[in-house]
């Protein structure tokens, strides 16, 4: 009898230190996902929180106009304050590399730790180079190494994702959106104390903590078990593992992803065409702001609304994202005709459409990865969130390159009389 309570308990000992493994690993997991979020975005952010300056200091010399005493470029008509060179064109060098490795990425072999190892790499020499640059080409080629990091690890870091429970799908959007906050206050800090390129060199220390992260931090599973839960608790099952696809057959789960693909597309391609067309355009004159500090203040607002939509689907989940897309279309008309006509008598209403804008565009984003780690079938799960990380991508790429005519057109109109004013 003795023997056998003896044993009883040596076994829920046992029961119970597993499990007590189990959640702090899970704890562990969603944490590392939400650094790896918020290292993978941050590059990205800082390239278009750094636009303004990076035209001004690397392009100005092409540009024909003057300089006013604030360092803002004037075109030749005199009659707006903007960049005759949208930061659409800072956009496209930002997100277009991106691009193309999201479309070839997903229909490679999968070395998750080599591809890692890559962005690290990547990513600390993006900062370097274009801290260091002194020419324009050099500048771009920064830019353009800082996109690859952030592509190469989004769809490889999410494709991973299908190896851990589906919240992690929440904590890595969370990080995503939280890259955006921090990225931009801490670029705007930072060079209120240091130059922009001793700024850009600080922020090495990025790519060094996704490191940690992803070896130190982030528990790795064998390659040939899958999540599950038992008693709330998620824990490792083993499993025969899927034999690797086809190009064919990869290929082959385009047409079904459409649906995720389509709507999230239109949400961004909205979305980047306000920030990068439009809120250069939006100036209020005579408030406590100047007009180079309205465009920071503005990408800031957007950030703070993506932050909280993309930190939010485990309160709030979305199903119907193309009615996000219709919405954001709509912004997209608001503020399109606020740089017309200046209609808005506040920019504080125009701060309210810009969060508004951000709550949309995380929302679209995180809601439709969501979706995806719950629908479809889980031996095309890594295959099919990788490819659908290209449609974010394509709707920025599109909106960058219809920005910089119309950013460039409305720049060559009169600049209307603010109403109240």
């Amino acid at each position: 009898m003795g023997k056998t309570k003896l044993s009883s308990e040596r076994h829920n000992n046992v029961v119970f230190d597993e499990e007590s493994v189990a959640v702090r690993a899970r704890w562990r997991n969603l944490a590392a996902f939400w650094v790896l979020g918020l290292c993978n975005n941050y590059g990205y952010v800082v390239m278009l929180s750094a636009a303004h300056d990076i035209l001004e200091k690397k392009f100005a010399s092409s540009d024909t106009g003057e300089v006013h005493t604030n360092g803002t470029m004037v075109n030749t008509t005199g009659i707006r304050s903007c960049n005759t060179l949208s930061t659409g064109a800072i956009l496209l060098a930002d997100i277009l590399p991106s691009l193309v490795v999201k479309v070839i990425t997903p229909f490679l072999p999968f070395y998750v730790h080599a591809r890692l190892a890559t962005c690290v790499l990547f990513s600390a020499a993006g900062f370097i180079v274009v801290s260091l640059s002194t020419t324009e080409w050099l500048a771009i080629i920064g830019v353009v190494i800082t996109s690859l990091s952030s592509g190469l690890g989004e769809v490889t870091l999410l494709s991973y994702s299908h190896q851990y429970p589906k919240q992690v799908i929440s904590t890595w959007s969370s990080g995503t959106g939280g890259a955006g906050i921090i990225g931009a206050l801490s670029y705007a800090s930072l060079t209120m104390w240091l130059s922009n390129e001793d700024t850009l060199l600080v922020m090495i220390i990025v790519p060094i903590i996704q490191g940690i992260t992803f070896w130190l931090v982030l528990v790795h599973p064998p390659q040939s078990s899958i999540p599950i839960t038992k008693n709330g608790i998620d824990s490792q099952e083993q499993i025969i593992e899927v034999p690797r696809k086809s190009f064919k057959e990869k290929i082959n789960l385009v047409p079904g992803l459409l649906k995720y693909m389509i709507p999230l597309g239109l949400v961004y391609f909205f979305e980047y065409f306000i920030n990068q067309g439009l809120y250069e355009l939006i100036e209020f004159d005579g408030i406590w702001l100047t007009h180079a500090e309205q465009y920071r203040w503005l990408q800031v607002d957007y950030q703070i609304g993506v932050f909280i939509s993309r930190s939010s689907v485990n309160l709030v989940t979305i199903n119907k994202i193309w009615i996000m897309a219709v919405l954001q279309f709509i912004n997209v008309i608001i503020l399109l005709f606020e740089t017309l006509y200046y209609y808005m008598p506040s920019i504080w209403i125009v701060f309210a459409f810009v969060l508004w804008e951000g709550l949309l565009g995380g929302g679209a984003y995180v809601n439709t990865f969501y979706r995806m780690s719950t629908e479809i079938p889980r031996a095309d799960r890594k295959i099919s969130l990788g490819i659908a990380t290209m449609a974010d991508s394509i709707g920025i790429a599109l909106a960058g390159w219809l920005s910089m005519p119309v950013h460039n057109s409305i720049c060559r109109m009169p600049q209307p009389s603010r109403v109240g004013s």
